[in-house]
């Protein structure tokens, strides 16, 4: 696909409206029949809308859902993390809450590729795996003053402390050793040193974008333009890095920015808690990661063309791969509305992810396959 103006390509390709449009593209192309990979199964979609429906209301009956976010890894085990991270920073002024609290927020984010079957974090009597440990062992990582340069000053995140990250000391913070193997640690590292490399400090967003008022697409940009060298894929056009936008033949680049949503999810109650309201929630897209897009294909809204596809692994390039992610988000946009229909309530799509399709496709994933996703991939930790 060529484009006449890159930077103006670029830009096209960091809207959210890009990649709903181009994900739909994909979706009405496998529902004629055109895709090499899927099949669409439009008469699973109640089903899989009930499983939702089912899961949000036995975890929040009263559905009074938050935000899909990380501050929910970090209350893990009933643990309420967040009011132990308020105490040690009651003595500063708002703005420099909130300022650690993005840099708590943008470094977990970005740790929170899948951690592998075989990883678990222990923190006193409990045990955390998967997000939840990530989330927990970043939380300690993070108070303990991994992330900082100043040891006066161990709650902030700022590139010099990045800079000096290596895999030895993430390993040891994260409890990583021969028996307790985490996926992607290198790769983990290297995004971190990029972004030490790219911003002084990432809660400086903070005072660029907060007013009374920020736009949830605001906060995406700002992560898009800032982030944007960081990530380990080499997807670029004319020199200008893409991050997570992959080349499928069908639509050209599809853009997805999985983990900058993600990190834009997890950053609307840091904002809010410091004062400024939140706008156009909705204008995010359902995040394209394997709980969700594992949720499709174990409730038999999409089906592989050959089941023998599960047998081999694929990388986050191959076009099977892009391709899924893309059909994720196009059907969770459909899928939010019948949930809604069926809870009997309007819930912004952050809401519907949480209550929700991530925890129903984790929970069909644990009764299925023991918590494995439906198709094994090769991740460099930045991804998925």
């Amino acid at each position: 696909m060529t484009f006449q103006h890159p930077p103006q390509a670029v830009a096209e390709l960091r809207r959210t409206a890009t990649i709903r449009e181009r994900s739909g593209r994909l979706l009405a192309r496998a529902r004629a029949g055109d895709s090499p990979w899927f099949t669409v199964h439009d008469d699973a979609l109640d089903g899989a809308a009930a499983t939702v429906a089912d899961v949000t209301r036995a975890s929040y009956p009263d559905l009074a859902i938050p935000y899909h976010s990380r501050w929910r890894h970090f209350a893990a085990g009933g643990v309420d993390r967040k009011t132990d991270l308020d105490g040690r920073l009651a003595h500063r002024e708002t703005a420099a809450r909130a300022r650690a609290m993005i840099d708590l927020t943008v470094v977990s984010v970005l740790l929170d590729a899948g951690a592998g079957p075989d990883w678990a974090y222990r923190e006193g009597d409990r045990t955390f795996t998967r997000s939840e440990g990530l989330a927990v062992a970043s939380f300690h990582a993070f108070t303990a003053g991994l992330f900082s340069a100043d040891p006066d000053d161990p709650l902030r995140v700022d590139a010099a402390g990045l800079r000096a990250l290596t895999p030895d000391r993430l390993a040891a913070a994260f409890q990583v050793g021969p028996g307790n193997p985490l996926v992607g640690l290198d790769g983990r590292v290297a995004l971190l040193q990029r972004l030490g490399l790219a911003l002084d400090r990432p809660g400086a967003m903070f005072d660029t974008l907060a007013g009374n008022t920020v736009r949830a697409h605001d906060i995406l940009s700002y992560l898009l333009a800032s982030l944007s060298g960081i990530w380990l894929a080499s997807n670029a056009i004319d020199g200008i890095p893409l991050g997570d936008c992959w080349p499928h033949p069908a639509v050209g680049w599809l853009p997805l920015h999985k983990l900058s949503q993600w990190v834009t999810y997890s950053l609307l109650e840091p904002f809010e808690w410091a004062g400024v309201e939140v706008t156009g929630l909705d204008e995010l897209t359902g995040l394209p990661e394997y709980r969700n897009g594992g949720l499709l294909l174990d409730t038999g809204v999409l089906a592989l063309r050959d089941p023998r596809w599960t047998d081999r692994s694929w990388t986050p390039a191959d076009e099977l791969v892009v391709e899924w992610r893309g059909l994720t988000v196009a059907l969770l946009d459909e899928l939010a509305g019948r949930v809604c229909a069926r809870l009997g309530a309007q819930l912004p799509l952050a809401c519907v992810l949480e209550g929700g399709t991530w925890a129903a496709g984790r929970e069909l994933a644990q009764q299925l396959r023991g918590g494995l996703p439906p198709l094994t991939i090769r991740s460099d930790g930045t991804v998925f």
